[in-house]
């Protein structure tokens, strides 16, 4: 075993979005950091960031119903969704300066404009999204969204969904189509090139197998080279510990207060996927469904135009899973292993909770693909077992916390950041809508680590991203600035090649 101790400014562990995303940031802001990422695979971009490890939405909340939730009086609570929706501006911000700046290129090679809508049956439904529309397409950010329960309008707009439709039950669509289709593996790729470019050190097939406090405030690492299995030590000022269902258990060796009483859930996910081009050629858009009662809110069914490797497919899903394992290619003692004293209580009682949550899943693992054709057909009434195969999708560990609001053991979805007091040590932790607010997330891992230099930052942080600091909700003005500034960069404007309703890449 080697003692060889090599000193960095930042390391980030694990080569996905949010590292991907944070190293650009940090390297814009401080170009003469040293910079040192350890991936235990052999490329960037291969765990929950793998464009076919999730669903490719950029998440703005345009059709995902579960962000806008009926309240008790009836009304709709678009508050969530405005949050998204502006941190998704933020992202696309960052993007368009990487465009411009000619640090990445080829746009097109990971963001596609397509149509968002969201898709229900039944009277009480088309009742919600009636209202969810009133209530958002009032809004600045969600201007151009349309609404029809007219089959004919609505076979206009999805002709692969109303096809040979037999049911009375009402139905009705929301569009707006400057909805995006996002390739979230290319663009991890894309900014690990740049970061490469920038001298950032990338070792891959490295896993961190510890991680401690040292005596005079910075990190030490254990890093094992998976090849040859030499051990080195690496120390540095601050670690990010960006590695999906991975963060858990790194968060937990760092022994940090605010890593206790904290436990992960682990789903897994399944799509079916369809190559067919006679198929995939009659449909243009992603299309969002309501979560069956009891399914969680990751388990929303959509129908989803993706551009994948130059090829449009389409994929359904998602099927979602039990897996004890915390990442794709994770093992099967992950979860039992993330229980420790601190959080047992946490986890026991999350159990407890969510006995039909687990079922539910367990449920979902056992449903054959006949079971799965079933559930497609109710949006798809043609579809045809032939014309369909089961993909794997990646692993999502869901954070377990207890709550002032829910208590003990209370399961968490959505995208949290945990830090140190002293701002030396981060871990992201949580799924969707993750990748798509990485930016957003990312300038908020910053602004609580070096809170020393945000001053100094701010103005260079301001030039790549025009709207920090500033609500877009009271400046709407802005959000058309942003608009048509992102869509140039990103080739997302309606005069754009890409813009072509339905063309083929293939």
């Amino acid at each position: 075993m080697s003692n060889r101790q090599t000193k960095t400014d930042v390391v980030l562990i694990g080569a996905g979005i949010m590292s991907a995303t944070l190293g650009a940031l940090l390297k814009e802001l401080e170009p003469d950091w040293e910079i040192t990422v350890f991936e235990r695979l052999a490329n960037a971009g291969e765990e929950s960031s793998n464009e076919w490890n999730n669903a490719g939405t950029g998440h703005s909340a345009l059709c995902e119903l579960n962000y806008t939730p009926e309240k008790p009086d009836g009304s709709i609570d678009i508050s969530k969704a405005i949050k998204i929706n502006e941190q998704f501006q933020i992202s696309k911000q960052f993007w368009s300066y990487l465009v411009n700046s000619n640090l990445i290129r080829n746009p097109q090679d990971f963001i596609m404009p397509l149509p968002h809508m969201s898709f229900v049956q039944g009277e009480k439904n088309v009742a919600f999204l009636k209202k969810r529309f009133e209530a958002l397409s009032n809004n600045p950010l969600f201007r151009g969204m349309e609404f029809s329960d007219d089959p004919g309008k609505l076979t206009e707009w999805i002709p692969l969904i109303m096809k040979d439709r037999t049911s009375n039950e009402p139905i009705a669509a929301t569009k707006i189509d400057s909805g995006t289709d996002i390739n979230f593996g290319a663009l991890t790729r894309m900014l690990f090139d740049h970061l490469q470019s920038k001298n950032v050190d990338i070792k891959f097939k490295h896993n961190v197998d510890d991680i401690k406090r040292t005596s005079d405030g910075s990190w030490e690492l254990k890093v094992r080279n998976i090849d040859s299995g030499a051990v080195e030590r690496y120390t540095a000022k601050f670690v990010f510990i960006g590695a999906g269902g991975g963060s858990l258990p790194l968060l937990q060796k760092s022994g940090i207060p605010e890593g206790k009483h904290i436990g992960g859930f682990p789903v897994s996910g399944l799509f079916m996927v369809c190559k067919n081009p006679d198929v995939v050629a009659q449909h243009h858009a992603k299309v969002y469904g309501k979560a069956p009662i009891g399914a969680p809110p990751m388990s929303v069914p959509h129908l989803d135009t993706r551009f994948i490797d130059n090829q449009k497919t389409l994929l359904f899903g998602p099927f979602a899973g039990f897996s004890p394992k915390f990442l794709k290619n994770g093992s099967m003692f992950d979860l039992l292993g993330s229980v420790k004293l601190d959080n047992l209580v946490t986890m026991l009682a999350a159990g407890v909770k969510n006995i039909s949550l687990t079922k539910y899943l367990i449920e979902q693992v056992m449903l054959s693909k006949e079971q799965r054709m079933e559930a497609l057909r109710e949006f798809v009434p043609t579809a045809k077992s032939e014309d369909w195969d089961l993909v794997v999708a990646g692993q999502r560990v869901q954070v377990i916390k207890d709550t002032a609001a829910g208590g003990k053991g209370t399961l968490q979805f959505g995208t949290e950041v945990v830090s140190a007091a002293d701002g030396s040590i981060a871990a992201l932790l949580g799924a969707s809508p993750g990748a798509s607010t990485s930016v957003y997330v990312m300038l908020e891992v910053i602004k609580k680590c070096f809170p020393q230099h945000m001053k100094a930052w701010e103005p260079k942080i301001k030039e790549m991203i025009p709207s920090y600091g500033v609500s877009l909700m009271e400046h709407p003005e802005l959000i058309d600035e942003i608009h048509s500034l992102t869509a140039r960069a990103l080739g997302l404007s309606e005069n754009s090649p890409f813009q072509k309703a339905g063309r083929s890449v293939s």
